[in-house]
């Protein structure tokens, strides 16, 4: 079921992370450094707010609301405190523009307050279509907007050249553009009804969520914030750049699995118990390593090539050995939100997480503070790496008091030979390969790789790739 539920939202997932991809590969090539770094700062301070502002409502509708039949009941409480929550928001980033940066803070503010909007309306309706299990409609409409988000920002550059804040009001009205359509098709479903829960209920799961978001600002952002304030701008683009390339895969991986296995893990919590969604967990904890292991594998043995066909000359040597940390640290980041804080979920203790989250804060901004001045992007990456590490133990002890979750360590153990060997044999391609062009590089390393994953796989997973297999060629046939 787990590898089912991720094979149907990968494709959504995986179409806004290349989108994502692609705008980054186009638009440092169409706007300088400084103006990328500023577009760079608007989207770490949007998601910081909007971690605050909309993703609390997402895991308290999907822990409270149920599926299938959604009541307009439920649906207007968490309209109506989502509206509050982002008047809030606004407010708050125009002070944080001020701060962040002075020097055009009314450009930033203006950018940061559309990208607050636009989200706010688009992961609004997609939570409500989840909650309906309407799969094809989320991951059509997730297309929508990878298409939007790529064809606007590069259209505004072309209109409004060398400009961030033209870059980031298409980018926002991209989102927005597909949330209306969302919103339409998810609200027209809806049932009459009272709601399944009472606003109390709904602040007493969404106001930790929101404080945890608050404290963690130091786990998820201070790092570019804090290089701008010793280095500039361009820093920061060098930096968002390594990270966007070595997050984006992995995170596409663990969104996918955690999409379909967050909601199944409260489900079991709820009707078989504690044990039940710990085993589950555990399941997910093993996939999670056999899936992102070898992409994290693939990304470091890559890395130069990666680099210098995705990115302008003037990023190259920055960025290419910012690569294995970020990967550690995304790793680790996955880990803590969708094993061991989906137990804290399932409890209904999300307080407990913002103990979690001030730990790794505390050690990220500390690092920051104490290596960025000196080691500039590379400083930044291992301040990320403390914090996401000091965040997972503290999650992991937190977890452990409530429900138990088996390490699958065979399974980790398996998964660390099989993603070795991918990175190995795709590195000695590219090592054999020479001076030839990093196309050409990249594609030999990455089939080999990938053949190797494949060939591995199917040696220590028989069933689950025969499995695959055949729901593949049954479809090709069909």
């Amino acid at each position: 079921m787990l590898l089912r539920s991720t094979l149907i939202y990968a494709p959504a997932i995986l179409l806004t992370r290349v989108s994502a991809l692609l705008l980054l590969v186009i638009a440092t090539r169409l706007i300088d450094q400084t103006e990328y770094g500023l577009f760079t700062l608007v989207v770490t301070t949007g998601e910081m707010t909007d971690i605050a502002v909309t993703n609390w409502l997402r895991i308290a509708l999907l822990r409270l609301g149920g599926k299938g039949e959604i009541s307009r009941g439920s649906v207007m409480i968490a309209g109506r405190l989502l509206l509050g929550t982002t008047t809030l928001a606004l407010g708050i980033s125009v002070i944080a523009a001020m701060a962040v940066v002075p020097e055009r803070w009314n450009e930033f503010a203006i950018a940061v307050c559309a990208y607050l909007v636009a989200g706010a309306v688009s992961r609004f309706a997609l939570t409500v279509l989840q909650m309906q299990q309407r799969h094809s409609a989320y991951s059509t409409l997730e297309f929508l907007r990878a298409v939007l988000q790529l064809a606007l920002p590069i259209a505004a550059i072309i209109v409004f050249p060398n400009s961030f804040l033209g870059m980031s009001l298409g980018s926002s009205l991209g989102v927005l553009l597909a949330g209306v359509v969302a919103s339409a098709m998810a609200f027209g479903h809806l049932v009459a009804g009272p709601p399944r829960f009472t606003a109390r209920e709904f602040a007493v799961i969404g106001v930790p969520l929101v404080i945890m978001a608050l404290v963690g600002f130091g786990l998820n952002s201070a790092e570019r914030l804090i290089l701008k304030l010793y280095h500039d701008a361009g820093a920061v683009a060098i930096f968002a750049a390594a990270y966007a390339l070595a997050r984006q895969p992995i995170d596409m991986v663990a969104n996918a699995i955690n999409m379909g296995g967050f909601p199944e893990v409260v489900s079991r919590f709820d009707s078989e118990g504690p044990a039940a969604a710990g085993e589950f967990l555990t399941g997910l904890m093993a996939l999670m390593f056999r899936l992102c292991l070898p992409v994290a594998a693939l990304l470091v043995a890559l890395s130069a090539d990666i680099t210098g066909l995705a990115l302008p000359a003037d990023y190259h040597d920055q960025t290419a050995r910012l690569f294995p940390v970020i990967a550690f640290s995304v790793l680790c980041a996955n880990l803590t939100s969708f094993v061991y804080g989906s137990v804290v979920h399932a409890h209904k203790r999300q307080w407990l997480l913002i103990i979690a989250n001030a730990i790794g804060s505390v050690a990220a901004i500390a690092l920051s503070m104490i290596l960025i001045p000196t080691m500039a992007e590379f400083g930044a990456a291992l301040a990320l790496a403390g914090g996401s590490v000091s965040a997972l133990i503290a999650c992991f002890i937190i977890s452990e008091r409530l429900t138990p979750v088996p390490v699958p360590w065979h399974d980790i153990g398996l998964s660390l030979v099989i993603s070795t060997s991918t990175g190995l044999a795709a590195w000695l391609v590219t090592w054999i390969l020479g001076d030839a062009h990093s196309v050409v590089r990249l594609f030999a390393g990455g089939a080999i790789g990938g053949l190797v994953f494949l060939a591995l796989n199917a040696r220590f997973h028989r069933e689950a790739t025969t499995r695959i297999v055949t729901r593949v060629l049954a479809r090709i046939r069909g």
